[in-house]
């Protein structure tokens, strides 16, 4: 067989945007990983639900909800409360997003 030179397609980026869908689903991808962390933060430090709980001052329920992998309705307040419990803190950044019909950041 030959060897494929280059990609084929569009990045799978691409498809999510092309499917109205990308916003959605980095969104969504981006409180799994935070559920992730917190959990392994959680782990490392021997700190259970109850004591978790505890030390955000919230309900286990709550503390549940923020570590649902399916659940990205979680306010910013209730995981810096997280991220406090465990010892880190919580950072953002706005970064540049390429516009539509941009070619900006593409080789060719």
């Amino acid at each position: 067989m030959g060897e494929i030179k280059g990609a084929i397609g569009s990045s799978f980026d691409d498809f999510l945007k092309e499917e109205g869908i990308h916003e959605e689903a980095t969104a969504q991808a981006i409180k799994r990983v935070l559920a992730w962390q917190i959990e392994q933060a959680m782990a490392e430090r021997g700190i259970g639900k109850s004591e978790m709980a505890r030390r955000m001052r919230t309900s286990r329920s709550q503390l549940d909800r923020l570590l649902d992998p399916g659940n990205d309705k979680v306010l910013l307040q209730t995981v810096q409360k997280a991220a406090a419990a465990i010892g880190k803190r919580l950072t953002f950044a706005l970064e540049d997003a390429e516009l539509p019909g941009s070619q900006a950041g593409r080789s060719g």
